[in-house]
């Protein structure tokens, strides 16, 4: 008797296209992100009802509004706001301020949320192994990122419409609404097309994330330049996306036209993602990791060497941005001066305490700049511990006669050298361009000394992300929003009239400014041993609570 068996066609051949499942898979990624991304949106859309009930307790006159937007007047608007339409006496109204200095702000938290929504629903679903199990199922090769794609397009829609919403509910002018509404999704759809094609460049999400991350950076630095040298901005400004949000004109004489290149390189950058994500493997990137060497010397063995190993390429990519920025805003400071010389303004008092002394305020205020940004350094570095932990990298390492007070005490201090070195890197940036635009030399030993002075204040931002990280991963964000205030208080806090309380919770709020006040040494001392009481504390808690994975 002869048995005849007929071999079934592959389910996935009868299943149809490259898009099967992605309505499956769209829903559960909104179920996954039923929490994050409302809260992602909220917070985002809230500050627009919150600047608007400011305006009007801080600014009950058309007088006091005026007297304050004297502070964007110059090269100060374009480091600040952008190109600043609208701000003349004749055209000046609380809409025209907002959108001429706080909609920059607004346009990089869109730009962070989709560079993290693409990455948690693509790259570290590769990178964890889940993405593997479910492309075992009935799920075309394109379903994931399509169905990552229409969810970031439904996240940049629905935050369109909340901004609208809040700019109408002050009776914001339609067309304006709509300018700044359209602008905010389409800045943050540019970004959600950049971290599509960057999640196919390297396996890991951290990187992935850093490449975009350094996109955002780069155009930041960029638009700030272009916006300072030009009246409403240059032709620098216009290779960035943030400038084809900006030069809408909203609620001055709108133009739409610069959306649509907005949307146009959207989709370039998305479907360069489809393409670029057929030419590699499930959990492999375009470049490929490199081996290491079979053997490694001795000195190699130790915490703090494998925490130096892990941190070294981010650390040198940080340097160059940063040195780069530095000479950027450095270069300004003979513009700024010139701008400024022989005025009596809001800015000049508030920003330096007087005309004499512009130049040295303009100097501390960006050397507060790049700790700020140093700070996103150190807690993006942080998060990277974390990565080690959940992604469970650390449990063999902590199996051999290493101790986790002494793996997280090495990744601590590795951090903490960095960011005082990067933060010192570019300061001496910011004096070298400076001192060569004004020949004064002395400007590359303020802006070091001044850079030195923060250092304290930045660490207690590591102190906090250790502590948090110690007693649990979840608790890291509390650096995050630590930074978070302390950059907003920093900028806004003075002009906004923030209560002093408030002010002190910026840790650089105890700093004293130089070159225009003296640096003493026992705040340093308090801030330092504030960090070191709160670094140890975590590497203390670190080493008493269970190593958690993903």
């Amino acid at each position: 008797m002869t048995a005849m068996t007929a071999t079934a066609a592959p389910t996935r051949a009868r299943s149809g296209g490259a898009l099967t499942g992605t309505g499956t898979l769209l829903r559960f990624m909104l179920r996954r992100d039923r929490i994050r991304l409302p809260v992602w949106l909220i917070a985002i859309s809230i500050f627009v009802p919150y600047f608007f009930s400011a305006f009007e307790q801080l600014f009950p006159t058309q007088a006091d509004l005026a007297q304050m937007a004297s502070f964007t007047t110059g090269p100060m608007l374009g480091l600040l706001g952008g190109p600043g339409y609208g701000l003349d006496p004749e055209q000046l109204n609380f809409f025209t301020f907002f959108t001429g200095l706080y909609l920059l702000y607004i346009l990089l938290a869109a730009a962070l949320m989709n560079i993290l929504l693409v990455s948690r629903h693509t790259r570290v679903e590769e990178q964890t192994g889940r993405a593997e199990l479910v492309r075992a199922n009935v799920v075309g090769a394109h379903a994931p990122l399509a169905a990552t794609t229409i969810v970031a397009v439904a996240a940049n829609l629905v935050l369109a419409v909340l901004v609208l919403a809040g700019l109408r509910a002050y009776d914001a002018p339609m067309a304006g609404a709509v300018a700044v509404a359209a602008g905010t999704g389409a800045f943050g759809l540019v970004f959600a097309g950049v971290s599509i094609a960057a999640v196919q460049i390297s396996e890991y999400s951290r990187t992935s994330s850093a490449i975009a991350g350094g996109i955002l950076g780069g155009a930041f630095v960029l638009r700030a330049a272009g916006d300072m040298i030009g009246e409403h901005g240059s032709a620098l400004s216009w290779i960035t996306p943030f400038a084809w949000s900006q030069q809408t004109r909203a609620f001055v004489d709108e133009r739409w036209w610069p959306l649509g290149i907005s949307v146009l390189v959207s989709v370039v950058l998305i479907v360069t993602g489809f393409v670029l994500s057929t030419r590699r493997d499930v959990g492999a990137g375009l470049r490929a990791t490199r081996r290491g060497r079979s053997g490694a010397p001795a000195w190699l063995s130790s915490p703090l060497a494998l925490a130096w190993r892990l941190h070294r390429g981010s650390v040198r990519g940080w340097a160059i941005g940063l040195v780069a920025g530095g000479l950027v805003y450095g270069a300004t400071t003979q513009p700024v001066a010139d701008s400024f010389s022989g005025e009596d303004n809001a800015v000049v008092e508030l920003w330096a305490g007087g005309a004499e002394d512009i130049i040295a305020g303009y100097l501390n205020m960006m050397v507060v700049l790049m700790v700020i940004t140093t700070g996103v350094f150190v807690v993006l570095a942080a998060g990277k511990v974390r990565a080690e932990e959940s992604d469970g990298r650390a449990a063999p390492v902590l199996a051999t006669a290493v101790s986790r007070p002494a793996w997280l005490a090495g990744h601590v201090l590795t951090i903490a050298v960095a960011a005082v070195v990067l933060l010192l890197l570019s300061g001496a940036g910011i004096g070298l361009a400076a001192a060569v635009g004004t020949g004064d030399w002395s400007m590359l030993s303020q802006s070091l000394i001044a850079s030195l002075a923060y250092s304290p204040a930045l660490l207690v931002i590591l102190g906090v992300a250790a502590a948090g990280y110690g007693l649990h991963p979840r608790l890291l964000t509390l650096a995050s929003v630590l930074l978070a205030f302390g950059g907003f208080a920093a900028v806004f806090g003075e002009m906004l009239q923030l209560p002093d309380w408030a002010l002190a919770i910026s840790p650089w709020q105890h700093t004293a400014s130089y070159p225009l006040e003296s640096v003493t040494a026992a705040p340093l001392l308090v801030q330092g041993l504030v960090a070191l009481v709160l670094a140890a504390l975590g590497i203390w808690a670190f080493g008493r609570r269970d190593l958690r994975s993903a």
